[in-house]
């Protein structure tokens, strides 16, 4: 993968991931608020809950003749529910003792020691307290006690233990559910980040590989003419009394080479939406034997057939996708037989003799990076099927009778010309078989 493209791509994965691990603390933070706050919720309500149950059943405790009567606790609603009750007891002479227990079997219930710790608490400082202590089966439960007073003195406490387990067993879902809650958002959260950077980078990716896209076309493009350019100067600077006509081919090269340059521009333009395709109606057979004389001097012979034949297309395009087809030919199967080009039907069809292309690559020749077997750049075909879909036409590789490569542009072709008749209106003469050119 290029350099520059590789970098964008691993600056969107660094920002998906800064991405993720922010909105993941956030979340998590969040979660921990929420489960703080939960769970302090949680131990308020069942102190409030006890607290009502002590403070209310303690005012209706009462003493006569001396003995706490503990009738209101049979009848009372406030004795209801998932709770244990009990009331500690201290005689004249300060020794405590519980004279209550409701379920007596509660395993709720702390032990006799507990309870008077926690009932001497509530009579030490003389309002309601709230303890954790340990349950007869070893659980953790809540204790909240209250004083019952006779006249200005304290000599019993009301004690309701509650067990939280149910309310932490809650909280515990709720942080569980927080916890996977916060896993699941953070991966959308992610997930949406990265979507959203491709989205957002994409067209900088594509302004990428359209500029190394152009870069390679224009270095294909372009070598074999400036190596020519510089073999004609040298050899004119090398041998004064050829000069005038090695300048005479400078001057050719450098003509092709702005046509070259015209050609990559449009091209790039046309990739990147700024312009237009130009469809101008043009003959095929005299822009095919343009590029051919404009070819710089090989080994091998070039044999030229050609019909009229008009077509609406680019002619910038139109010459380099032929250029191409006639290099490729050159490269894989030129040396120093015969290359035949032919003009008929809206195709142009470039023969070479060379060892042909197998049937299971005949179709990724034209894939862009393709290397043949003789090395290459891969770009040349690539842009022969661009061009050829770009003006609604084909692109292929054949095999040719005898051996070697047939590789045709076919393209929308429009009726040829029509030759004038003389002014006598004699027939005209039957047309003769075109002749093959060599160059």
């Amino acid at each position: 993968m290029r350099p520059a493209v590789t970098r964008l791509r691993r600056l969107r994965w660094t920002l998906t991931a800064l991405f993720t691990l922010t909105t993941a603390v956030c979340l998590v933070v969040l979660a921990l608020v929420a489960g703080s706050i939960d769970g302090q919720s949680r131990t308020r309500e069942l102190d409030n809950d006890l607290d009502r149950r002590v403070s209310g059943l303690s005012r209706a405790l009462y003493y006569e003749d001396g003995t706490l009567r503990l009738d209101s606790l049979h009848e009372d609603e406030l004795v209801e529910g998932d709770v244990a009750i009990a009331v500690v007891e201290w005689d004249p002479a300060g020794v405590p003792r519980r004279s209550y227990a409701e379920p007596a079997d509660s395993p709720l219930l702390p032990s006799a020691a507990q309870l008077t710790e926690i009932g001497a608490d509530a009579r030490e400082v003389q309002s309601a307290v709230a303890w954790d202590a340990e349950g007869r089966d070893g659980r953790t439960v809540r204790v909240a006690a209250a004083p019952v007073w006779e006249a200005d003195r304290i000599d019993a406490a009301l004690i309701a233990v509650a067990d939280p387990g149910p309310g932490r067993r809650d909280h515990d879902r709720l942080v569980r559910s927080l916890f996977l809650g916060c896993l699941a958002l953070a991966a959308a959260a992610g997930l949406a980040g990265h979507l959203l950077s491709g989205r957002s980078m994409r067209p900088a990716l594509r302004t990428l590989e359209q500029q190394e896209q152009f870069l390679s076309e224009a270095a294909h493009e372009l070598r074999t003419p400036l190596a020519t350019l510089r073999l004609v100067t040298s050899a004119g600077a090398a041998a004064p009394d050829t000069a005038p006509r090695e300048l005479a081919r400078a001057t050719r090269l450098v003509d092709q080479l702005g046509r070259l340059v015209t050609g990559l521009l449009v091209r790039a333009r046309v990739q990147a939406g700024t312009q237009e395709v130009e469809r101008e109606a043009l003959r095929l057979d005299q822009l095919v034997e343009q590029v051919v004389d404009e070819l710089p001097p090989s080994g091998a012979r070039f044999v030229v057939r050609t019909e009229p034949t008009v077509v609406r297309g680019d002619p910038e395009l139109l010459a380099q996708a032929v250029r191409n087809l006639v290099d490729n030919a050159l490269k894989h199967g030129g040396g120093d037989a015969a290359i035949d080009v032919e003009v008929a039907d809206g195709a142009v069809r470039v023969r070479d003799r060379g060892p042909g292309v197998a049937e299971g690559d005949r179709e990724r020749v034209f894939e862009r990076r393709a290397t043949g077997p003789t090395g290459g750049t891969g770009i040349g075909l690539a842009i022969v099927r661009w061009v050829a879909d770009l003006h609604g036409g084909t692109a292929r590789i054949t095999d040719a009778p005898g051996g070697g490569a047939v590789a045709e542009l076919r393209l929308p072709s429009e009726p040829a010309p029509e030759s004038r008749p003389e002014p006598h209106r004699e027939p005209p003469e039957p047309p003769k078989s075109p002749e093959p050119r060599e160059s």
